[in-house]
């Protein structure tokens, strides 16, 4: 599982010229899944994500977690960071993982902000042609790996 985390101040994703869903203050998460993907790691990387203190304190320092701040979250599905760019100069995609799974996983991951932190969470929808606007804050951005967790 990869994920970008984008520190936002403001977001939307609109969906043939309609804004299907935007937040204030927060992340922008693409969310790209593999084949070896499950529910686990997406707990594990939700985790990581909700606890990631990039956020700045009163003394400017990269200090506060998104739930410190009442933050909010739109998620993005992007099966393009499992992307193969060096077989030639069309990517590949074989390590993404099959859209029905992901299509699921996609939508479990994101009841974990909710569920499980009390994030508000706004979503795209899966596999749609979106539209994303964001004012990046910062800009922060953080790569995450799912083969980084021990």
């Amino acid at each position: 599982m990869r994920v970008i985390v984008q520190r936002s101040k403001n977001a939307s994703c609109t969906i043939d010229n309609e804004v299907v869903s935007k937040i204030n203050h927060g992340y922008v998460l693409l969310v790209g899944f593999t084949h070896s993907d499950d529910l686990e790691i997406c707990k594990k990387m939700a985790k990581k994500i909700v606890n990631l203190r990039i956020f700045e304190d009163e003394n400017g320092k990269m200090n506060k977690a998104i739930k410190d701040i009442g933050g909010q979250i739109l998620s993005i599905s992007q099966f393009t960071l499992y992307a193969n760019p060096y077989g030639g100069n069309r990517p590949g995609f074989t390590d993404a993982m099959e859209f029905n799974k992901a299509s699921q996983l996609y939508i479990d991951f994101c009841n974990i902000f909710k569920d499980e932190y009390g994030i508000e969470t706004g979503v795209g929808k899966f596999g749609a042609d979106m539209q994303i606007a964001l004012v990046n804050d910062g800009p922060v951005t953080i790569s995450l790996d799912s083969v980084n967790f021990k």
